[in-house]
């Protein structure tokens, strides 16, 4: 049965959606009406489990794209794909990011290279192939996925925190430029998110002071996050389908903060 939600008939690619806050992003879309590309790295069966599970439960048009974010070529083909097998690229929400800590001193060329290239160029190369597409349509809404290092930051992450920094200033440049169009960009800017990038390092910190994996965590949410709770993924998933509804329409070039009073502070 086809889905008669808020954003029916809709098309977006989600990048990095396989898994953890990607994923919650793909289910809330659908939730609304959204068709889906889903792109991001993972076994096929876990893949095919989720392009046949959305239409399923949502009633939506899913399929997926293994582009690599590093490679700007996979990244044009992707969009022209999803126009092509979809009708059109509507929303594009700039997820897929990647981590790697270390001191300035210590840090290795090459991971600073491949942060740089996934977590930042991908969107400028995602976005630069989506809006020509977006501006005939005369719609359309880009949502980045920066991070509360977007705007403050944290030690042993300087290519992270770098791109995500660039993910802001990208955001409102493109806001700038399409502000006369029917079209949006904004940035979500979360704090401590549960997905396997972060419980990767709650365990590296266990195993770096000798504790216990639910230790590291509390040291974790209590360090940074006042109120000691993980942000939820679909809680983001929920903002960006306000952002792309008529309701979010007037909004664009704003930097949105879910991260628990992290930056109030």
């Amino acid at each position: 049965m086809a889905n008669t939600g808020a954003l029916s008939g809709k098309n977006a690619i989600i990048t990095g959606s396989t898994s953890g806050i990607g994923l919650a992003i793909a289910h809330v879309l659908a939730s609304k009406g959204c068709n889906i590309m889903v792109n991001g790295m993972g076994d096929k069966a876990t893949i095919d489990g989720i392009i046949a599970e959305l239409p399923k439960k949502y009633g939506v048009k899913t399929i997926y794209d293994g582009a690599d974010m590093s490679k700007p070529a996979d990244i044009r083909n992707m969009v022209a794909d999803c126009e092509k097998n979809l009708g059109s690229v509507d929303i594009l929400v700039n997820n897929a990011g990647i981590q790697f800590t270390a001191t300035v001193e210590e840090f290795p060329e090459e991971k600073w290279d491949a942060i740089i290239a996934i977590n930042l160029s991908a969107s400028f190369h995602a976005i630069k192939a989506a809006l020509p597409r977006m501006r005939k349509r005369d719609f359309g809404r880009i949502i980045n996925i920066a991070s509360v290092h977007g705007l403050v930051a944290s030690q042993h992450k300087i290519a992270y925190v770098a791109a995500k920094h660039g993910i802001v200033g990208l955001t409102k440049v493109v806001a700038l430029e399409a502000a006369e169009a029917n079209i949006t960009c904004n940035a979500i800017c979360p704090g401590w998110v549960h997905t396997p990038l972060v419980q990767k390092q709650i365990e590296d910190k266990a195993k770096e002071g000798n504790i216990s994996v639910e230790k590291a965590t509390a040291n974790l949410l209590g360090e940074k996050q006042p109120n000691k709770r993980f942000v939820k993924p679909e809680n983001i998933g929920a903002i960006i389908a306000f952002l792309c509804g008529e309701d979010g329409a007037a909004m664009t070039g704003e930097i949105l903060t879910i991260d628990g009073g992290w930056t109030a502070q």
